[in-house]
């Protein structure tokens, strides 16, 4: 069976929420927030959390929307801080997506695997996966992935 782990990024790895003006940042079309995010945990466990994963069969994706209302210009940048962010971090991923604010996160990884689990901070978001499981990032994510070698 092939797996995937599908992460959001803001407020999930990335706390985006947590930089002070984010919101009038991404309306006048700054990337500040996205660069200057802190992880949500800590990046070297997460990391080897996954890379373990990766070892047992698990991809792992990133599926992340780009600021809502956002120009072309600006959704080009974001997406190009944000690849920055997870590399400057190390974060293990096998694809990105960078999606237009408010896609169907399932349209990116549909055909990519069997089963996938997403790992998301939004309810309404992980109500409508439709691919397999979700995981809700406002819990401990890394005691949730530790846990999916003994299901899987």
């Amino acid at each position: 069976m092939n797996k995937m782990l599908v992460f959001d990024m803001d407020g999930t790895i990335a706390d985006l929420y947590g930089v002070e003006n984010w919101l009038n940042d991404l309306q006048t079309e700054k990337i500040r927030p996205y660069e200057v995010a802190k992880p949500l945990y800590n990046m070297e466990v997460l990391n080897a959390t996954l890379d373990w994963l990766k070892s047992l069969g698990w991809k792992i994706a990133i599926v992340s929307w780009t600021a809502k209302g956002g120009s072309k210009e600006y959704n080009k940048a974001v997406a190009k801080v944000k690849k920055e962010w997870l590399d400057r971090f190390g974060f293990p991923y096998d694809e990105l997506h960078f999606i237009k604010y408010g896609t169907t996160k399932a349209n990116a990884t549909r055909a990519k695997a069997d089963y996938q689990i997403l790992i998301d901070d939004c309810e309404s978001i992980r109500n409508g996966w439709t691919l397999g499981a979700t995981i809700d990032a406002n819990e401990n994510i890394i005691e949730i992935l530790k846990q999916l070698a003994l299901l899987f």
